[in-house]
């Protein structure tokens, strides 16, 4: 299934859970992404059937090499050597260019400046939240035009803060470097809260217009989870401005 959201201006953003594709288990069945040890063949399958429920060419979808760092790339045409760069943050200032994160617990940010016609997506895990993705990403889009008053914020499912359990030091560091971003789990142990991490990043970079997912990746069975699985699939989250 997929969860589509539409704006009246025109941003579009869209959020896979593992339903509705062709791979076998432990991927089943829609996964998404090319490099968790799924067959190739199924999942080109898969990013075929989503693109075009979607609407969209899946020749137009652009993906990154996700890394956990803080790199943002911008995207006009095809990738020059026809591979995904490394990067975990991507830009575009083509109206109906879709750009897509995937996740199996870390935070999918995805942004869009309708009037000025420039979206942005960013892979936002804890090494990518403290490294600075989320700012990074906002800031390439302003260098393209984008006004953060008029960006709209959209986040997709991920593990959420009151299951996100860290050794006390880890949040310890999140917390000195992300202010808002230390939680608790509900069985009382330290632990982080990225998206809450994520939207404090978005409203200081002057961002008013967010919304955060409500479904929690570790608790839903119908999402992937790499903290509950391991061997698991990929979600993918959509970004992009109508032309």
């Amino acid at each position: 299934m997929i969860e589509r959201q539409t704006t009246r201006s025109g941003a579009r953003f869209a959020f896979t859970d593992r339903w509705g594709g062709v791979s076998a288990a432990p991927y089943d069945t829609l996964n998404l992404g090319g490099a968790v040890g799924d067959d190739a063949g199924a999942v080109l399958a898969n990013r075929e059937t989503t693109a075009k429920t979607l609407g969209l060419d899946p020749a137009g979808v652009r993906w990154m090499n996700q890394v956990h760092g803080n790199e943002v790339v911008v995207a006009d045409g095809p990738w020059p050597d026809g591979s995904p760069p490394e990067a975990d943050g991507i830009v575009t200032a083509r109206r109906g260019l879709a750009l897509a994160v995937l996740t199996a617990d870390c935070t999918p940010v995805l942004l869009a400046d309708p009037v000025a016609g420039i979206a942005g997506a960013a892979h936002a895990g804890r090494p990518g939240l403290l490294a600075g993705v989320v700012p990074a990403t906002v800031a390439a889009m302003r260098e393209l035009g984008a006004e953060p008053h008029r960006i709209v914020a959209r986040t997709g499912p991920t593990v959420c803060g009151d299951c996100y359990e860290v050794p006390e030091r880890m949040r310890q560091e999140a917390e000195a470097t992300v202010p808002g971003s230390a939680s608790t789990t509900r069985w009382g142990t330290p632990a982080i809260d990225i998206p809450r991490g994520v939207r404090e990043q978005l409203t200081g970079a002057g961002i008013t217009d967010i919304e955060l997912s409500p479904v929690c990746t570790l608790e839903s069975a119908d999402h992937f989870s790499y903290r509950r699985e391991r061997i698991t699939g990929r979600l993918a989250s959509y970004v992009w401005i109508a032309p």
